[in-house]
């Protein structure tokens, strides 16, 4: 059988794991809200892949992420609401319309002009629809990682002036509340509560801090974590060549030979 490059066979083998009694048990268990996660967990492979710059991985990870749209057009189309080809429609659409550099007249010449045109429509096209919310800070979903939903909670308040001016300010907030964390924990009964809150905080200075350096927290946290992987990796390497396993090392053998690691990088 010739694999199909149409989108028509993978919609049939969705209806098929959907359709009761004859489908997939699994598959006819799930609704948005289980199916969620997934959806998440497969738009961060897709990062990943991108990161490591496997392209044949990204190949199969963007197919699973496909899958999901696919997944949860399927289940709406089941209630009615709408199916995969309303959000093709939806997306062509949209396109359209936020590119009028592209397919109408407007003149866009750089990409930082396009950024803005795309913004300016994108609200204009926020305030036609009646969803409730209200406020500097609407549309930013609930369900963004943490660093990314602080990014984009306070670019939306930059946008109507709330914000610093200089990232040295923002560097003096950071030391504010490692400051308050301090003081929490030398308080003679620690509050638990209290130090995580002020840790949390910090975090969101921090974010603050990458967003007028001009870095994604997301971004710059993800190589972080890459470089200490890659440096714990070269600590066991090296006590396994001592005959050690890293919980039979002490804490400064370990730490000496973290600072090779960061030497030979």
């Amino acid at each position: 059988m010739t694999p199909s490059r149409e989108i028509e066979r993978l919609l049939e083998i969705m209806a098929a794991l959907r359709t009761p009694v004859t489908g997939c048990p699994w598959d006819l268990a799930q609704n948005f809200s289980s199916i969620a996660p997934y959806t998440i967990e497969e738009a961060y492979e897709v990062a990943d892949a991108i990161a490591r710059g496997d392209l044949l991985e990204l190949k199969d990870e963007l197919g699973d992420l496909l899958l999901q749209v696919v997944f949860h057009s399927r289940m709406a189309a089941e209630q009615g609401a709408f199916d995969f080809g309303d959000v093709v429609q939806a997306i062509t659409e949209k396109l359209v319309r936020r590119h009028p550099h592209v397919f109408a007249d407007e003149s866009s010449p750089t990409p930082h002009a396009v950024e803005g045109l795309w913004e300016r429509i994108k609200a204009e096209e926020k305030s036609a629809k009646k969803t409730g919310q209200v406020g500097a800070l609407a549309g930013v979903p609930v369900a963004l990682p943490a660093l990314s939903r602080a990014l984009k909670l306070q670019v939306k308040a930059s946008k109507v002036g709330f914000d610093w001016n200089d990232p040295r300010a923002v560097l003096r907030k950071i030391r504010e509340e490692a400051d308050e964390i301090e003081a929490e924990l030398d308080r003679p009964e620690m509050d638990k509560v209290a130090i995580a809150a002020e840790v949390g905080d910090l975090l969101f200075a921090v974010v603050n801090l990458a967003r007028h350096i001009g870095a994604d927290p997301e971004t710059v946290l993800r190589q972080t974590n890459s470089k200490f992987e890659r440096r714990f990796a070269a600590i066991e390497r090296a006590l396994a060549v001592r005959g050690k396993a890293p919980q039979e090392a002490s804490l400064g053998e370990m730490d000496a030979l973290w600072n090779e690691a960061k030497r030979a990088e």
